[in-house]
């Protein structure tokens, strides 16, 4: 990752990047778009966004996020579905961080016409 590149890995800039979902100029086109624009915003510790495209059934009424914690990078492994076309898509990613790595499959539906996180699946490593 350059400087100004992504944190979620694109080589374009935050703020042309994530940033725009973050800020909301734009939404996540797919469901993989979210996903990294979501490590982005755990990266950024931007709860706010983390909870705005987390759906209304499985969202925490808290997300305390830890200062300390230190991502580094982001791998998409493989995407099913997802896509304009689709009202369910699932992200398999590893997501690294300062002492180990996150391995998961998320899930992703479309509310209102929005993709939002659902939930996810530990794989081991």
């Amino acid at each position: 990752m350059t400087p100004r590149s992504c944190p979620c890995g694109l080589p374009e800039p935050y703020q042309d990047c994530c940033g725009r979902f973050h800020r909301g100029d734009a939404a996540a086109p797919t469901a993989e778009a979210l996903m990294r624009s979501r490590y982005s915003a755990f990266v950024r510790q931007d709860a706010e966004y983390l909870r705005r495209t987390w759906h209304p059934r499985t969202r925490p009424a808290r997300l305390d996020l830890d200062p300390r914690m230190r991502w580094t990078g982001l791998e998409i492994l493989d995407a099913t579905g997802g896509s304009a076309f689709h009202t369910t898509g699932t992200v398999t990613f590893r997501a690294s961080y300062r002492g180990g790595v996150l391995h998961e499959r998320s899930r992703f539906e479309r509310v209102d016409g929005a993709w939002v996180y659902v939930d996810g699946d530990f794989l081991p490593e």
